[in-house]
């Protein structure tokens, strides 16, 4: 149990001392305190309300494991520390002491005591939820050929640029979402609230209702009506096309719709494509082969058709074909780029020419979600701004006819 281990024990020069060590298993817990140089005498298991809890919920898998963000940063102090000389044992013993996010914290501490059992440590890290494996990949290219802080270093340059592309497209994405939902939320009132009032006057004045009212006022009444079945059938909805485009079929139905689709199709085809070929550069850059960089791409890609035409690419690969050639005939595949690459082979510089076009996609991307959110605003608050005027105009129009008939 992780916990807080109390224990009694001598020092090296037979001093009696007692304390606390917070641990993820007894054996760790004495491991910890042999290299701290103190024999334990007694130690006692941690009670249950003495117990972390967040650890607790970790080992149930009760909570998320950490994030990119978190994992860019221990990956930045790995390197820091491997870069001043600091042993990798040590390096991971003390970023583990001071991690404050608990479920990273239990990942280091599990991954220094299997390290400590003589595991390598690209094969602890695979073990831990998290790391994904790219990063156990790289690690081991990185641990064969002695220039792990290297690795690191391009491990992190890797996360970063994700991480940029990642927050770019949420930032883009805030301001419209923001209006739409608003925009939604006022309508909803309009209709639900105030047109019933309009409806209750013209009622009472007998005035005739022109047909844009009749529309405006059929679409309140509906909602009035249904909202209460509307509000759990769409919830029920968004649950089941989660659930349906997480099986292998949905799946690869939503990966070629949102490839197609307009607006959206060209920054997801590109945003794939960038992450694509940044991976395969830090692979081949740390020296893992190209059919096993490949190998490591598709499983890491997200996207089910991008995966299946890039198993094309490794097949062919493996034929002795080279790279160029089955790159040449995916559809979705600018020509272009893809004689930056055939150069890159031909000159023996494959990962620094695939770097170059990681960045143009990444470029491309970025100006793709700038065009994006410069059309999407202003369409968001013309189609609001009509329904709002059309209600307004529908619920006013018949007091004006009657004012004008008068």
């Amino acid at each position: 149990m992780a916990g807080k281990y109390k224990y009694q024990g001598l020092t090296k020069d037979g001093r009696k001392v007692e304390g606390a060590i917070s641990a993820n298993s007894l054996r760790t817990a004495k491991n910890d305190l042999r290299k701290q140089g103190i024999r334990v005498t007694k130690i006692a298991k941690p009670r249950l309300l003495d117990a972390d809890l967040g650890t607790i919920l970790i080992e149930k898998g009760l909570a998320k494991p950490f994030g990119l963000t978190e994992l860019n940063r221990f990956t930045k102090q790995l390197a820091i520390l491997i870069n001043a000389g600091v042993p990798i044992m040590e390096s991971l013993e003390i970023l583990g002491q001071q991690e404050k996010n608990p479920s990273l914290k239990l990942s280091i501490v599990k991954i220094v005591e299997l390290v400590g059992n003589g595991m390598s440590l690209n094969e602890a890290i695979s073990q831990q939820k998290g790391f994904t494996k790219l990063y156990s990949s790289l690690v081991k290219a990185g641990e064969a050929a002695g220039i792990l802080d290297t690795v690191l270093d391009k491990l992190v340059e890797f996360m970063e640029k994700q991480a940029a592309i990642t927050k770019k497209v949420k930032k883009a994405m805030t301001y419209p979402s923001i209006v739409f939902f608003l925009g939604m939320g006022i309508t909803y009132g309009l209709m639900v609230f105030v047109v019933p009032i309009f409806v209750d006057m013209l009622k009472e004045g007998g005035q005739e209702v022109p047909d844009v009212t009749k529309f405006v006022i059929a679409i309140s009444n509906f909602l009035q009506e249904y909202t209460i079945i509307m509000v759990p059938a769409a919830i029920t909805g968004y649950f089941l096309f989660s659930n349906y485009i997480k099986t292998r079929d949905g799946k690869i139905k939503w990966d070629r719709f949102t490839m197609k689709a307009p607006l959206f199709g060209n920054i997801i085809i590109k945003g794939g494509l960038a992450g694509l070929f940044r991976t395969l550069a830090t692979m081949l850059s740390a020296g893992v082969p190209l059919i096993d960089s490949l190998d490591i791409c598709i499983d890491t890609i997200d996207n089910t058709q991008m995966a299946k035409d890039m198993t094309m690419v490794k097949v062919a690969v493996t034929r002795g074909k080279s790279i160029t050639e089955p790159l040449s005939r995916i559809k979705y595949f600018p020509p272009l780029v893809n004689q930056m690459v055939k150069v890159g082979e031909s000159t023996g510089n494959l990962d620094e020419m695939l770097i170059k076009v990681a960045d143009v996609f990444e470029e491309e991307t970025g100006d793709a979600i700038d065009v994006l959110t410069t059309m999407i605003e202003p369409i968001i608050l013309v189609v609001l701004g009509g329904i709002i005027g059309t209600v307004l105009i529908a619920m006013y129009l018949p007091i004006f006819m009657s004012a004008g008939g008068a």
